[in-house]
């Protein structure tokens, strides 16, 4: 347990030295403490703090000079120039993203950049690593889709230290809400939410019930366009016909919750949802309870992915330019690069949302007129 003990004390001191230089607190040249003031400030030996140091030396933070002392490097200084462009997305491999960094790749190789690749699987202590990686990088510029972005920023400093090593970035399919003053590129998700609620209620729905994420801007925003048209249409908000999902649970709580209500005898006639993955699970779960899609129940999905045309069920959907988001995300970043101001930026910030209308909705508007 000693032995346990030691090692986490040397590697929290690692983490938070680590921590201070990454957040500017030491600056390249700063002479670091010594290992005998730390050892006393912090109540631990000098064989932790010097093994600390030693390891913070050997991944390039620090140097030792005989009979000067230790000094934070110029390790994290951008150098400019160097032809790399850093991209951080929550995933990489499935759905709509091979296609966004597609858009991305090609826009900046074009230009010359060589691009890194880096995944958060949407949690925000990956991104701080992914973060804390890239500012001991020599990049241009970094192009990142926000972790959980519906979320308060829980490292706002590592983006400081971007903006003082003067490192553009450009946010896509989020951004924190205190940060919308940055540059971003995002479709709009309100827009979208009210497009498919409208569609459904125009096609004679009434009992439309919603599934979103609640810790993304994504989700926050296809909610309030939910909003808006029920509100449209006269049709009062049921917060018990909403379910929000995180995360951590996407994989079983919106069938679990869709089950319930199924079982408990809420009325539904249509399912807004999240997005395509999601309404395909929603369609399996209703027909494994004998539930007929969309003679009983229409379903709607969101981004138009390969997901949304295959199968019998074809999803009704928005439309999602995966690739030209990616292409306008790697050509604002590029303006950034090139000091171009924001108001003669020639790049749309916000993509026009397109409703998709396929057989996973049915017009009840003859349903309705009989009754």
């Amino acid at each position: 347990m000693a032995n346990k003990a030691g090692s986490m004390k040397y590697f929290k001191l690692k983490e938070d030295l680590k921590n201070d230089i990454l957040s500017g607190i030491y600056k390249p040249g700063d002479k670091m403490p010594s290992e005998n003031q730390l050892a006393r400030e912090l109540s631990i030996s000098r064989h932790t703090v010097r093994k600390a140091l030693s390891i913070l030396e050997d991944e390039g933070y620090i140097v030792a000079y005989h009979g000067k002392g230790t000094f934070c490097t110029e390790r994290a200084i951008h150098k400019k120039q160097s032809r790399n462009i850093a991209v951080i997305t929550t995933y990489i491999s499935d759905y709509i993203f091979p296609q966004v960094l597609n858009g991305i790749n090609q826009v900046l190789t074009e230009n010359g950049y060589s691009l890194m690749f880096k995944t958060t699987g949407n949690s925000r202590v990956n991104e701080t690593k992914c973060l804390e990686d890239i500012l001991t990088k020599d990049v241009d510029g970094l192009i990142i889709e926000p972790s959980k972005s519906e979320l308060f920023c829980k490292h706002p400093n590592l983006y400081q230290t971007l903006d003082q090593y003067e490192i553009p970035y450009v946010f896509i399919q989020g951004v924190y809400s205190e940060m919308t003053d940055k540059p971003y590129i995002v479709m709009d998700d309100c827009k979208g939410g009210y497009l498919l609620t409208k569609h459904l209620i125009e096609t004679g729905h009434r009992f439309i019930a919603g599934i979103f994420k609640a810790d993304d801007y994504q989700g926050k925003e296809r909610h309030r366009g939910y909003v808006m048209a029920l509100n449209e249409a006269g049709i009062p908000y049921n917060p018990d016909a909403v379910i929000w999902f995180h995360t951590e649970d996407r994989a079983s709580k919106p069938r679990g919750e869709i089950h319930r209500m199924t079982k408990e005898g809420f009325p539904m006639d249509a399912v807004v949802c999240y997005n395509d993955q999601i309404a395909l699970e929603i369609i399996y779960e209703l027909e494994a309870l004998g539930i007929s899609i969309p003679d009983d129940i229409s379903v709607t999905g969101y981004d138009n992915s390969a997901l949304a045309r295959l199968g019998v069920i074809k999803l009704t959907t928005i439309a999602h330019p995966q690739k030209k988001l990616g292409e306008m995300a790697g050509q604002l970043l590029l303006e950034q690069i090139q000091g171009i101001p924001n108001e003669k930026s020639k790049v749309t910030r916000v993509i026009e949302p397109e409703l998709i209308v396929r057989n996973s909705c049915k017009d009840r508007r003859r349903m309705e007129e009989k009754r």
